[in-house]
This record gives C-alpha cells, sequence and structure tokens, in this order.
C-alpha cells in the first residue's frame, strides 16, 4: 500500500513515486507534521521538531512544566484558532457560547484501498492500474461536540496527495464554522519563493515569483469564482529552483469559488501554507447531526524543479480528472462566429460562414452569443434561453440541421448563471438574483448573477436548456459566466446562514454540471468566464476544456498560456486563431504565427472565413490538417517550456515530445526582431539522448539537442514563426 503505518500506531506515511510525507500523533494526542519531501525509506522524522521555550510562545495546560512544547512553533496537521497558536488556523468555529477557542486530539485511523469521494464536490479519482490509497485521521474537539475527519489520497505512480477536511456537529447545539482550509502544511524552514498567477480580465495567469518573507503572502478571489486576478494554484519553490533542477512545491485547489492561498513565515523561521476556501463572507452553520465537506486540495513535490510539477499535474488532470468521452477522444477543429460577427447574425449568414469552414477543413460550428431572447446587445435577454426564430430566420433544429448537412458538427453558447434586468424571467422572478435588500444591485455587464443555490432556479434554467438541446443536435455547449459575483444574498436562506449563500453557489452549479453531463454525455462542454475567469482544476472535473482568454492575440497569448502550463495541460486550453489586426490589441501577426500559437491549445478558428484571401485560405487548410497529424502529439505528448517570454526577449519556445521519445513538435515564435541578431541556441529535452533525430534535410544527436542545443532560425519578419518536427530514425 501507499499508506504505511508504524506498530505503535501512531506514526502515518503517505508515499507517492518520488515524495514522502508524514505526520505523527505526539504524546499530548496532538497531529503534527514531520515530513514532506523526497521519497526516502520510511524514518520517524519527529526530530526535526525538536521544542524550544520561546517567550510570548504558550503552552497547552497538559503538557505541564514542559515550556518548550508550544504548538506556537509546532508543525502541525491541523492548526486551530485560538488555543495558543498565533500563525493562521485551519479552522475557526464560533459555539453556541459564543467562544471560538478549539483544541482538536487524535481519536482514530483508518487506511482505507481506493481513492475517495466527496459528495457533490470535484476530486481526483483512481484508474484500474492506480495504486491508490486513503487514510482517514478522526480528531476529536475537547468539547466532545466537533469531529473532524481529515482525508488523504495518494496516487502513487501518478505522485499526487490530495487532501480534504469534514467537520462533524455531534454535539446538542449548533456550531458556526467561521474558516475551513482544506490543506495545511508547515514546513521546518522558510527559505522559499512564493510562485502564484496573477492577471486580469484578457491577460490572465502572469508567473510571478516573490520571496516568502516574514508575515503573511497571500492571493486569492472573493469573486464568487475562482477569477481572472489570481488561481487557486502556487508554487513553494527554493530559491534556485529552475524549470529543471531544484525543491518545489505545487498545490492545487479544486473549487471553483471564492480561494485562498497563503503562506506565513513566522518568528523561528518556519513557513506553513493553507489553502481552501476564503473566510470572508464565509460562515456555515451545522446544526446537531450535519457535516461539512470542504472541496479537495493537491500537492505535488519535486526534486527536479518545476518542470516535474507541471508534468505531474498535468498527467492527473488528464487521467484522474478530466472525464467523459471527449478525455481520450480526439476533440474537433471548430469555428466559432463571436469575433466573426458578434451580435450581427442570422441563420443564413451563419450557414454561409459553416459552408466556408468546411471547406477549410473545420469540423465544428459554433454559434456564439445572440441567438435567444431579445438579444442584439449584451444589455438583454440573458434569462430567456428562447430560440429567437424572427433573427435566425428558422428555428434551432432547422439550423443545427442545415449545419449538419454540411458536414460539420453544431455547437451552441449559453450563459446559465446570469440574468438581464431586461428579460422576461427577471420580471417574473426578480428575487432569483442574487440582491441585498433595500439596495441596488451592483451591474456587471449589463448582468445580475441568478441564484444557483436555490434548486427551483436551477431546475428552471436546467429545463429551458434541456428544451433548446432535445430539439437540436448539439455536439457541443459553450457554458459563459461574464461577471464577478456581488450582492451575495439569498431570498431563500435565513439571517444566519446568508455565509452559505456563495459555497452553495458553487455547489449548486456543480450539481447542474453533472446533471447536464450525465443527459447528454456525448456533448463535449467548454467553460468559459470572459475568458479565463474560472480556469481552474475544479470545473475541469466537468468540464474538459475551458476558453483560455477573451485576448486572441497571439502574442500576449504567450503569456497567458505559458503561465496557464504551469498547472494545466494544454488538453485543457481552449485556444483559437483570430483575425488580424487582433480585435483585442490592435496588433497584426501573421497567419502561420496565429496558428502555431493555437496549436498549443484545443485549436480553432474565431473569425469570418469570407474575408480570408484564397492565399489565407489555403494556408488555412494546411493548419488544421497539420494540427490533425499532430493531435495526440501535442495533446497527449509532455510538454515542456524551452524559452519563457518572460525571461527571452527574443524568442519564446515550447516542445511537446512523445512519450517514447520517438518524436517531437517544437513551437518558436519570434518575439523582437533586431538587427544583427545574436546567436541563439535552445536546449530541448525528453529525447533519447542515443538516438540521432531528423528535422528536415538535417540530423541530430539527442544527447546534442538537449546538451548544446539547437540554433534558432533567423527571423526575417515581425512575429515569425516555426514549428519542427523531429523523428527518431530507426
Amino acid at each position: 500500500m501507499a499508506i504505511k503505518k508504524d506498530t505503535t500506531g501512531k506514526l502515518f506515511t503517505l508515499l507517492t513515486k518520488n515524495s514522502m510525507y508524514q505526520m505523527k500523533v505526539d504524546d499530548l494526542d496532538f497531529l503534527v507534521h514531520t515530513w514532506f519531501g523526497k521519497r526516502t525509506q520510511v524514518f520517524d522524522y519527529s526530530y526535526l521538531n525538536a521544542g524550544r521555550d520561546r517567550g510570548f510562545s504558550g503552552n497547552p495546560y497538559a503538557a505541564g512544566d514542559n515550556r518548550a512544547y508550544s504548538l506556537d512553533t509546532l508543525p502541525q496537521e491541523f492548526p486551530t484558532y485560538g488555543n495558543g497558536d498565533y500563525r493562521e488556523s485551519a479552522v475557526r468555529l464560533r459555539y453556541a457560547s459564543g467562544a471560538s477557542s478549539c483544541e482538536f486530539r487524535y481519536a482514530s485511523a483508518e487506511i482505507l484501498e481506493g481513492k475517495y469521494s466527496l459528495p457533490g464536490l470535484p476530486a481526483f479519482y483512481a484508474l484500474e492500474e492506480d495504486t491508490a490509497d486513503t487514510l482517514v485521521i478522526t480528531l476529536k474537539d475537547s468539547t466532545g461536540s466537533v469531529y473532524v475527519h481529515l482525508y488523504y489520497g495518494v496516487l502513487e505512480e501518478k505522485d499526487i496527495i490530495t487532501r480534504s477536511v469534514t467537520v462533524e456537529n455531534k454535539g446538542d447545539s449548533p456550531v458556526y464554522l467561521e474558516r475551513i482550509m482544506s490543506t495545511c502544511t508547515d514546513f521546518q524552514y522558510g527559505d522559499f519563493d512564493f510562485i502564484s498567477f496573477y492577471g486580469r480580465h484578457a491577460m490572465e495567469r502572469l508567473y510571478s515569483r516573490t520571496q516568502v518573507h516574514h508575515g503573511i503572502q497571500s492571493v486569492g478571489s472573493t469573486r464568487g469564482a475562482s477569477s481572472h486576478h489570481y488561481n487557486p494554484f502556487v508554487m513553494l519553490a527554493a530559491k534556485d529552483t529552475t524549470e529543471t533542477r531544484g525543491e518545489c512545491y505545487g498545490f492545487s485547489f479544486l473549487y471553483s469559488g471564492d480561494f485562498l492561498a497563503e503562506a506565513e513565515k513566522d518568528q523561528s523561521g518556519q513557513t506553513r501554507f493553507l489553502m481552501g476556501i476564503h473566510p470572508d463572507n464565509f460562515c456555515y452553520k451545522l446544526e446537531s447531526g450535519d457535516s461539512f465537506h470542504a472541496p479537495e486540495a493537491a500537492m505535488v513535490y519535486s526534486a527536479d524543479g518545476m518542470e516535474a510539477i507541471s508534468h505531474r499535474f498535468h498527467c492527473a488532470i488528464r487521467n484522474n480528472l478530466c472525464r467523459g468521452e471527449y478525455k481520450k477522444a480526439r476533440r474537433p477543429v471548430l469555428i466559432n462566429n463571436w469575433e466573426g460577427t458578434y451580435f450581427n447574425f442570422t441563420g443564413d449568414k451563419l450557414v454561409e460562414m459553416a459552408k466556408q469552414a468546411k471547406d477549410l477543413g473545420a469540423e465544428l460550428f459554433v454559434m456564439d452569443d445572440g441567438w435567444f431572447g431579445k438579444r442584439d446587445s449584451d444589455n438583454s435577454g440573458l434569462g430567456d434561453w428562447i430560440v429567437n426564430e424572427k433573427k435566425l430566420g428558422c428555428s434551432l433544429h432547422d439550423l443545427s440541421r442545415r449545419i449538419h448537412d454540411l458536414g460539420l458538427k453544431f455547437g451552441i453558447w449559453f450563459e446559465p448563471e446570469c440574468i438581464s434586468e431586461d428579460s422576461g424571467l427577471y420580471r417574473a422572478h426578480p428575487d432569483w438574483a442574487f440582491k441585498v435588500p433595500e439596495k441596488d444591485p451592483v451591474r456587471s455587464r449589463y448582468q445580475l448573477v441568478l441564484d444557483f443555490s436555490r434548486k427551483e432556479v436551477r431546475d428552471h434554467i436546467y429545463k429551458m436548456m434541456c428544451d433548446v438541446l432535445d430539439n437540436a443536435q448539439v455536439e457541443y455547449l459553450k457554458w459563459d459566466f461574464n461577471r464577478s459575483i456581488g450582492d451575495i444574498f439569498s431570498a431563500a436562506l435565513p439571517a444566519d446562514r446568508q455565509g452559505e449563500a456563495a459555497h452553495k453557489y458553487v455547489l449548486g452549479l456543480y450539481e447542474f454540471l453533472e446533471n447536464l453531463n450525465r443527459r447528454y454525455p456525448h456533448m463535449l462542454i467548454e467553460g468559459c468566464s470572459g475568458g479565463g475567469g474560472r480556469f481552474d482544476a475544479g470545473m475541469l472535473y466537468y468540464t474538459p476544456q475551458i476558453w483560455t482568454s477573451d485576448d486572441t492575440d497571439s502574442i500576449e497569448r504567450l503569456k497567458i498560456q505559458y503561465g496557464t502550463s504551469f498547472a494545466y495541460p494544454v488538453s485543457t486550453m481552449g485556444a483559437h486563431v483570430s483575425a488580424s489586426p487582433n480585435h483585442q490589441t490592435g496588433r497584426a501577426a501573421s497567419l502561420a504565427t496565429r496558428a502555431t500559437v493555437a496549436m498549443a491549445g484545443t485549436f480553432g478558428y474565431e473569425l469570418d472565413p469570407a474575408k480570408l484571401s484564397e492565399q489565407e485560405k489555403k494556408e488555412v487548410r494546411e493548419q488544421i490538417e497539420t494540427f490533425k497529424k499532430y493531435y495526440f502529439l501535442i495533446q497527449d505528448g509532455t510538454y515542456y517550456r524551452l524559452a519563457s517570454p518572460y525571461e527571452n526577449e527574443e524568442y519564446t519556445v515550447w516542445e511537446f515530445a512523445a512519450r517514447d521519445k520517438s518524436e517531437a513538435l517544437l513551437g518558436i515564435v519570434s518575439t523582437k526582431l533586431t538587427a544583427n541578431n545574436l546567436f541563439t541556441c535552445i536546449r530541448l529535452r525528453g529525447l533519447d539522448p542515443d538516438a540521432m533525430y531528423r528535422i528536415g534535410d538535417k540530423i541530430y544527436l539527442g544527447a546534442a539537442l538537449m546538451d548544446a542545443g539547437l540554433p534558432m532560425p533567423v527571423p526575417d519578419a515581425e512575429y515569425q514563426s516555426w514549428n519542427l518536427h523531429l523523428v527518431k530514425e530507426s
């Protein structure tokens, strides 16, 4: 098994292929953390937790005269609020008395074969061939009324450990859960860098690396979604860690709502990392007998740099998180009409676009926003999911049939979570939107947010969507969400439960998506939130790909997709070739470069094909054939970041290598054009060092390409790009 318990029953060791995580029940029955790092033979690492008397660090009463024993300095698995540990806590409760201090001690442990699952929440799952085990440690509050169940899941070959927490009220009085973190890791040392991914709408997941300083360093979201602004994926890395060397830890939160990820360097130089639901606007009432299940967090350790963190998350997300038919099947090359028409289209115009798209080699035509209700702009119509046949000039069934008659699949856009005030649904049910009583709501994009914590709201929208989908052959659905949530107040909840609304909203969203996937198992769903505003591991459990950003500028996308790749595989990144000059930036780039960048994602087009020249149409046909040819190499191959757009001014370079090292594909984009440019070699990775590889008419030794490098092509035009295919010689 991947989980070991020593003969005393008090030392627990979790083993993955390359890492080891350990905890121990000490003499006072506190659960202390001993080690998370490189895998060794099983050994008791608690010797690292040598106590020391520090002024103003209190001691548990049970410690007696041992002033060296303090929860304020001891590494813990589940630190609590108000019990002498003044660092950030994993849990804060408020009892019926009003007290918030709690003390959890060890009660029991159970090792189970297989990976646990979570009711109503996304979670990594084990495949039949995986070695997977679960450790459940139960802690009991000193009052005997509240129990905490700590879940640890181990996917040994995937090198990943997952965590979750269940809080159970076994007392007679209600308890209020005011803070709950899904994971806490205490490091006995603190010389880390904090790597996070910040951004804004149309510029998401930009790489940031700063030193972990004394005090608290955090990223998070209180926008009701994981957000464009910070991503629920964070790394802690040793100062000298690079892509390929040095120690690094990666943490991913499988949740699509408010989150907090924080690192705290304490008085003695130790570092505590916590990740979970953001405590702002969160308070969950637990009546007697109630339980709360926290979302899952996943942890990966690497002794070989950040690249290994990415590879392990990529593998686990592709194989143990994404589900459904399109987890493995080749996804169709699509064309989306949005940037080609915006709201200005008819059914005939869409069919004409589809004809030309089919001629270019596209396989799926997607009708975006504007097909329903009163929807010729973004200030009305949301919530009225009734086909506007007057605008289309036909029924949706007829439009779908005409698209299919061309030999294309058909897709459609929805934004189920939002509502326009100028809509029939809002006029009938104004209380269905999040709104604070006696206060004007905050608008965003002229829309409000439906209260998805309410079953009657979800059921109504679900029925309307199914009525549309059942009356047309739809193989693809784009699920959008175009604002942050404000005014979180549910008309269906009493005053003392309003702190539950944001979390119950996310649970409602997950239930809706789960039902949709079950009803339409052959339909590909692509997540979207104004682009990448909800690009997180939680959503990938329900939608195997997410629109990476509303910014389709190929040069901007280099940084966006580079940052995204640290946690998420390219198979999850929606990426399209759009018009030039680009609609967001006005930048001009060649069709070849736009395609090179989009091929480092799911690949598709978002433009009006009628505006392409004959030469451009010829290029598009070739691009689509190229992508199909290398589809599985790109989507399932091992991804390497060879030259960063943040560190290399002249080139951004990435590589897809076959797992059997038989071939590789390089993507190269020139990002700075200079006279008399410097000679640049980029070292490749993931090749067989003893094999010869052909690139065009030249042959190279694998070791030479990895150790000495490959000279970069010399650009003769701005933003020039190249795709180079390497084939192993037999």
